[in-house]
């Protein structure tokens, strides 16, 4: 048994930019532990694997990254759904619901001249409390207290999966890294994983938690910075900005964020971006 996948470049418009994808448009009958060796294999950040239904408008999907599966993320399902717009061969923007494990969410796909274009509605955000222990979570990334912005929280935010939103002072982002695994302290203040904010430049940077592999453009912690960004009155409802990630491996990548809502009841999150196709591929041999 084989299995097709196509390779997209994710929020950018140009290949070999933006955050890479492999979407496996059809993978009826494989096991997540296979799904799980496959991403490993193919070692992009994240891999998604989709399952198709009675209604075309509708897709069952399942993402991994390299070391178990996601029950939400945000670039694999802006790329499989410009996969499937681009297999649909429709001209007209499309709007599909893709269930995953966690939620079901809403992506409208629309083609460009270079490619495609997805907008994800990752719903209602929540705020799941703040974090006092600044001292540790500067420590955590090789910076100093001073580093972190006094005058904004360390907030934990979620559209699906729970970031703790780090705001920096200008110029510490370019310091930062994870010199030890931060998994148990962010279970300790009630998050997955944690986003480094520089609200002055509009960029972030996030980790595996490990420290290991930095991502290049994380769509599911944007939606967060976004819910964030509105919250305290750093976002305007219904306006769109632009948000900056992968400049430090060499990949930049532009997140665009819509937020509704206000300040004291953000409704819902949109994250949109490119998507640049880059090739196919076939695996021959299945784990």
């Amino acid at each position: 048994m084989s299995i097709e996948f196509v390779h997209v470049d994710v929020f950018s418009p140009e290949p070999y930019s933006g955050n890479s994808l492999a979407v496996f448009p059809d993978a009826r009958g494989l096991s997540a532990a296979q799904m799980l060796r496959i991403t490993q294999e193919l070692r992009h950040f994240e891999a998604i694997f989709l399952e198709p239904t009675a209604d075309r408008q509708s897709v069952r999907t399942r993402v991994f990254d390299l070391f178990e599966e996601l029950p939400f993320a945000g670039h694999p399902i802006i790329g499989a759904a410009a996969v499937l717009h681009r297999e649909s061969r429709g001209s007209d923007a499309q709007v599909r619901r893709v269930m995953l494990s966690a939620k079901t969410v809403t992506i409208v796909t629309e083609r460009t001249e270079r490619g495609y274009y997805g907008l994800l509605d990752q719903g209602t955000p929540e705020f799941l409390g703040t974090v006092q222990d600044r001292a540790s979570i500067a420590k955590a990334f090789n910076l100093q207290p001073g580093d972190l912005r006094d005058d904004l929280p360390l907030e934990v935010v979620s559209t699906g999966l729970r970031y703790l939103v780090v705001p920096l002072r200008p110029g510490a982002l370019e310091r930062a890294g994870i010199p030890s695994d931060i998994s148990e302290l962010l279970r300790g203040f009630g998050a997955q994983f944690a986003v480094l904010l520089d609200e002055a430049a509009l960029e972030v940077r996030h980790w595996n938690n490990d420290g290991i592999i930095e991502d290049v453009a994380t769509g599911s912690a944007a939606g967060s910075v976004g819910a964030y960004r509105l919250k305290h009155g750093l976002a305007r409802a219904g306006e769109t900005f632009l948000l900056h990630q992968g400049r430090f491996n060499g990949r930049p990548s532009q997140l665009r964020i819509q937020t509704e809502g206000n300040r004291e009841a953000p409704k819902s999150v949109k994250v949109g971006g490119d998507v640049a196709f880059v090739g196919r591929g076939t695996l021959e041999v299945l784990p």
